[in-house]
């Protein structure tokens, strides 16, 4: 067993490759105690078994993503996406995690109306808040970077996370801060200061990004120190609020899937010892 890696969390999709038990085995023997989980593998191991297989290998589970899709402007499709995001806190609770990562949604087929799409958000987030405190989860806003507003998130800066987060109780809509998405924000440090004040980063996130950007954007994040974010800058800042808790390292990369896992996790263990901490 190697020595336990100072707050890292290991999210799912970095090695994709992996299965559950894969997942568990390898970070146990990497001293990663954090797990960020995707619904969908979760839901196919099944959700109490997965449970019960990452506390046996020690592990917390940090995150797990995702719910949202709220922009919806159809009341059938608005209501099957509210199921869906309880069914999504019913199984964040039984993984014993406290956060929700929520992808808001794009605009709806047809539309240009971005503040109305916001609007449906906060609606649905009205719905959704008090049953996820409930059941011990806050809900976590996590802004894309713009290049997802019009089929994945509306959301698309810090600010406009908190402007949707700050209508409700800290304690049951947080944000993400993500460096994949806000590294090119320079209001970014003002807006960390402002989340953390008000006790609202309910995740931080860790990828790099590369150019040229891959054909298919959304999978085009880049391993720990091959692009442009400066992520002790980052860590600083967000450190600075007096958040202690997981730095997870999300990284969707179908390079890393092709490599050998222990290999790739090793990998990242070494970049964020020394460009993170």
């Amino acid at each position: 067993m190697s020595p336990v890696v100072p707050r890292l969390s290991l999210n799912q999709e970095t090695i994709k490759q992996w299965s559950l038990p894969e997942l568990a085995e390898g970070c146990a023997k990497a001293g990663v105690t954090g797990v960020g989980l995707w619904r969908e593998p979760v839901q196919k191991y099944g959700v109490a078994a997965a449970a019960e297989l990452v506390r046996g290998a020690g592990l917390t589970v940090t995150s797990l993503c995702r719910g949202g899709f709220f922009t919806a402007s159809e009341p059938e499709a608005r209501a099957t996406a509210l199921a869906d995001n309880r069914r999504a806190i019913d199984e964040a609770a039984t993984l014993g995690t406290d956060t929700l990562v929520l992808v808001s949604g794009g605009l709806p087929t047809g539309s240009r109306d971005l503040f109305a799409a916001r609007e449906r958000i906060a609606d649905a987030l009205g719905e959704l808040a008090p049953y996820a405190a409930d059941h011990g989860v806050r809900l976590a806003i996590e802004p894309l970077h713009p290049m997802y507003a019009s089929d994945r998130c509306v959301v698309s800066t810090l600010a406009q996370a908190l402007d949707l987060a700050e209508r409700f109780p800290a304690e049951q809509v947080g944000v993400v801060v993500d460096t994949y998405h806000l590294w090119w924000d320079d209001t970014v440090a003002a807006q960390i200061a402002r989340a953390g004040a008000g006790g609202r980063i309910a995740a931080f996130q860790l990828a790099d990004w590369v150019t040229p950007l891959p054909e298919g954007v959304l999978l085009g994040r880049g391993q720990l120190g091959d692009g442009s974010v400066d992520f002790r800058w980052f860590r600083e800042r967000v450190d600075a609020t007096g958040y202690t808790g997981p730095i997870e390292v999300e990284i969707f990369n179908p390079d890393l899937w092709a490599r050998d896992g222990a290999e790739v996790l090793a990998e990242v263990a070494d970049r964020y010892r020394t460009l993170v901490l």
